[in-house]
Formats: structure tokens, C-alpha cells, sequence
């Protein structure tokens, strides 16, 4: 039997930079009827004690979709949180970055990784979603802000963005139909990414796949800064080239748009009231 109107939870544990405006992305113009959205977050903290609480609302309103959005879906905090999702017969979707690989991926008989999820979960893995330097003599307020606005922008231009709405717009009609959806068990590197960008120029695209590989590589600098090393006067730099690396790549994500607009070729997407998704290209054209 068909539903009429979706109730979607968004669990927020941490920060990542698919995090902000997640609950954004289904209904972007405030616009639709078909579609209720709540989030519920943990704040910067994601240990499991934090990560309860808002676990605990969500189970209470009983949606229809539970995404949980945070770093390392693998860490203890994430781990409860789905465990307790799975108990309460919640449909979810994990949405992480590349260390969250080793929990959902397990290696079968023949030393091949395959998808491993709990019944009626489904996860997006995003190893361009780098982990920011989160050591004190470098990060505040303000280069955190900076950090996740350039990610942001990597996300958003490069395709990653839109394949998440894909994705998630695929899970909501199955479940509007009243049917049960697949969920998705997808890692988007950075060529699957770029799919979702529709590039017409091959220019933009392959910036794209720099863009998204030089993100990507930003985790293993910022972990090595962060983790490995211990002497502040090695570990500052390392966690600065992280931001910097990150800089680049969203001066590469603007290249890519402006090659686009300059061929009138920007592809968009919009959700209308019902939710049906719709698509135009040239600027002047409406949503068909």
C-alpha cells in the first residue's frame, strides 16, 4: 500500500562534510508536501553515550528512513546506533567516510571484500569526505569552518552530491510506493562520482576526478598528523597541508562549474512538490 507522506530521520554523530545540509537535499526549495524531515545530532561528540540520546528520539517518532551521518561509521558510537536501529526495525541508510569501509565491506572465503550490513540497512561510503586537522594548535572555529566549506564545494560540484539524491530519492519512492526498497551499498570513488556530475566538457570531468582524488588523499596526511605523529613541530604542517590540499581541491570544483556554465551545459535536478525529480540543462529552460 502506498504512503502519502515520508517521514525521513537524519542522525547526525560528529561532523563529516556530507553532514550540514544532508536534510537539506530532499526538499531544497521548502516546498514539498510528500516529505517530512527531522534531524538529530550528537554535536561534535560521537561516543556511544552521546550518541544515544538522539538515537533514542528517533526511535521514539518511528520514521519510515533513518540516515546516520558521521566519520568512521566503524567507531563504537556509530556501531550502537545502528545496532539500535536494527532492533527497532528501522530502515537505515549510513552515510560515511573512507575509514567506514571496514564496516560494512568483510572479506569471504576467497579474501574478496563484500558488503556486510545488518537486515534492512544499507550504507554510502565517501572516501573523498577527508577527516579534517583536528589538532589545537591549528584547527579553531574558523579553520574548521573553512575546512568544511572547501569540502563542501568538492562534494556539491564534483557529483558526490548528487549521487547521495539519487540514491536516497530511489530508496523514498520505493517506500512512497509501498514497496520494500533496496538499499544502497555504494563506495564512490571518485570516477562512480563523477557519473553523477553529467559533465558535457571531458575538461571538467577530468578536474573533477583530480579534484575528488586530491580530497580523498587529504585523510591520509590530516590521519598521519593527527594519529601518527607526535612532535608538534612535524604534526602542524601535516594537518596544514590537509587544509590546504582540501583549498585546491574546491579551486578545481569551481573550474569545473565555470567550464560548465561557460557551455550552458550545468545540469540541475530539482525536486517539485510531490517529489518527483526533474531535469533541465540550459539555464533558461524549465524542469522537465
Amino acid at each position: 500500500m502506498s504512503v502519502t507522506t515520508i517521514n525521513v530521520g537524519v542522525i547526525k554523530l560528529g561532523a563529516i562534510a556530507s553532514a550540514p545540509l544532508l536534510d537539506l537535499m530532499f526538499d531544497e526549495r521548502a516546498e514539498r508536501d510528500d516529505i517530512n524531515v527531522r534531524a538529530f545530532t550528537s554535536g561534535a561528540k560521537m561516543d556511544e553515550e552521546s550518541s544515544t540520546g538522539p538515537t533514542e528520539s528517533v526511535i521514539a517518532w518511528a520514521p519510515h528512513l533513518v540516515l546516520v551521518v558521521s566519520p568512521n561509521a566503524a567507531l563504537p558510537g556509530p556501531t550502537k546506533v545502528r545496532e539500535m536501529l536494527h532492533k527497532a526495525k528501522l530502515p537505515t541508510i549510513s552515510i560515511s567516510d573512507g575509514p567506514a569501509e571496514k564496516a560494512f565491506y568483510k572479506k569471504n572465503e576467497e579474501g574478496k571484500k563484500k558488503p556486510h550490513v545488518l537486515d534492512g540497512q544499507g550504507f554510502i561510503v565517501i572516501p573523498s569526505d577527508s577527516m579534517i586537522g583536528a589538532k589545537k594548535e591549528f584547527l579553531d572555529p574558523t579553520e574548521m569552518s573553512l575546512f568544511n566549506a572547501d569540502a563542501i564545494k568538492v562534494l556539491s560540484i564534483t557529483g558526490v552530491a548528487r549521487a547521495i539524491q539519487n540514491e536516497l530519492d530511489k530508496v523514498i519512492a520505493a517506500l512512497q510506493a509501498g514497496e520494500t526498497p533496496e538499499m544502497p551499498q555504494v563506495k564512490l570513488t571518485a570516477e562512480k562520482a563523477v557519473k553523477c556530475g553529467y559533465f558535457k566538457n571531458p575538461y571538467a570531468k577530468a578536474k573533477a576526478i583530480a579534484a575528488l582524488t586530491i580530497a580523498e588523499a587529504v585523510a591520509d596526511i590530516t590521519a598521519k598528523g593527527c594519529f601518527k605523529t607526535k612532535e608538534a613541530e612535524k604534526y602542524i604542517p601535516l594537518v596544514a597541508a590537509g587544509h590546504e590540499m582540501m583549498r585546491v581541491a574546491a579551486n578545481l570544483s569551481d573550474e569545473v562549474r565555470e567550464l560548465e556554465k561557460a557551455g550552458d551545459s550545468v545540469v540541475r535536478n530539482p525536486h517539485v512538490s510531490k517529489g518527483k525529480v526533474k531535469t533541465k540543462t540550459a539555464l533558461m529552460d524549465k524542469p522537465k
